[in-house]
């Protein structure tokens, strides 16, 4: 069993500067000139920050992390694409939506291209890396209308964008390949209704995405906030599903068949990152309901004392333990063999610092290797 993350972590760079970085990180601006000493300087913030976070992430026990995603997660793909204009109500198509020129992930790029020093600095013996896309369809949400082939066009370029972001090296590779789907499945899509030429388009797009990794050795999974909507099941080169903790994909039955059918496999979400929700459990142990009187007001003082520095955030997080029994809940219910990676539902970045989030990562990681330990303990024993 193995443990990666979905990417994101609270980080106290401005988000102008982490964008400019990145659009210079792949441009030859860099080694060309230094006459815009504020892109330079930009591109040189980027490629630091994401390579201590990386290290940090392989520290705190990651098997598979994923490359820190500092930028918004849509626009940083919207922005590798032509034949679309931003407007203030959001996208809008204007032609043929394709890859721009030379279009690259910079995260990836940074790992990529510092893959040596990251193997040494960190001492395992080679880096695997996780590489997460966002979806077509919750890329699609953002335009001001939609339509199968929006589905297809951008599944296309994101299967280019995609093909050059896997590489492998000595010292590392990319291992495994996420579409993030966050907004699949929350609200009921005519666009996406049985037999509907929506839905066949979407699944080809997926299709398209997924068999790009896999085709070349690589995982592939699906990162989503809802399951009720069993499209995904049906992507043939998928082959691990995630959701979120509590989602009926981790207690049903159906889950079962489906991954014993199509030979799927599971990444079992172990612990909650949805800080407010940690909030909410922490007030209910001191008496506090939500949705009733004064559970509010409750949930923005601790916040508040959270800022002011009077209440440690760590205090809040979910233990090690309780992480372990998701676990064993999760492996219990469908067998070790169909669960062979584990991890946080989500990505960090709604918690109030980054040695928390660290901290969080931290404890999944014990949660893991106690798990290993005693299954081994059992194996010896029976």
């Amino acid at each position: 069993m193995k443990l990666y993350d979905v990417g994101s972590l609270p980080i106290d760079e401005k988000a102008e500067t982490l964008d400019l970085g990145a659009r210079t990180y792949i441009s030859l601006l860099p080694s060309l000139t230094l006459s815009d000493n504020r892109a330079v300087a930009a591109s040189r913030i980027f490629e630091q920050r994401s390579l201590r976070i990386f290290l940090d992430k392989i520290e705190a026990g990651l098997d598979i992390p994923n490359y820190p995603q500092l930028r918004d997660m849509n626009a940083m793909f919207l922005d590798t694409l032509n034949g679309i204009v931003k407007r203030e109500s959001g996208y809008r198509r204007t032609g043929r939506i394709g890859l721009r020129q030379a279009a690259r992930i910079p995260e990836v790029e940074v790992i990529r291209r510092n893959s040596s020093a990251l193997r040494e600095k960190s001492g395992v013996e080679k880096i695997e890396l996780k590489v997460c896309v966002t979806g077509p369809y919750t890329l699609a949400a953002v335009f001001d209308s939609r339509d199968p082939s929006m589905f297809r066009e951008l599944g296309e370029a994101l299967a280019k964008l995609l093909s050059d972001a896997l590489f492998k090296k000595k010292d590392a590779e990319v291992s495994l390949v996420a579409i993030d789907e966050p907004v699949f499945g929350l609200v009921s899509d005519p666009l996406l209704d049985y037999g509907s030429e929506g839905r066949e388009a979407l699944l080809d797009s997926w299709e398209r995405i997924c068999y790009t990794a896999l085709s070349r050795g690589v995982e592939t999974a699906f990162h989503l906030h809802n399951t009720s909507d069993d499209l995904f099941w049906s992507v043939k080169s998928l082959r691990i599903v995630e959701s979120h903790v509590g989602d009926p994909l981790y207690t049903s039955d159906h889950t079962r068949k489906m991954l014993e059918e199509r030979d799927k496999f599971l990444k079992a979400s172990i612990c909650i990152t949805i800080f407010d929700q940690l909030i909410v459990q922490w007030l209910q142990q001191k008496g506090i309901e939500e949705g009733k009187e004064g559970s509010q007001d409750a949930l923005a003082q601790a916040w508040k004392s959270i800022q002011s520095g009077a209440l440690d955030p760590t205090s809040l997080l979910e233990t090690s333990e309780l992480m372990l029994k998701r676990l064993k809940d999760t492996t219990g219910r469908f067998g070790v063999v169909r669960v062979p990676y584990a991890g946080p539902e989500c990505g960090l970045r709604s918690f109030p610092n980054y040695d928390s989030a660290i901290k969080c990562l931290s404890r999944v990681s014990k949660a893991i290797k106690d798990f290993k330990r005693e299954s081994k303990t059992l194996a010896r024993n029976s």
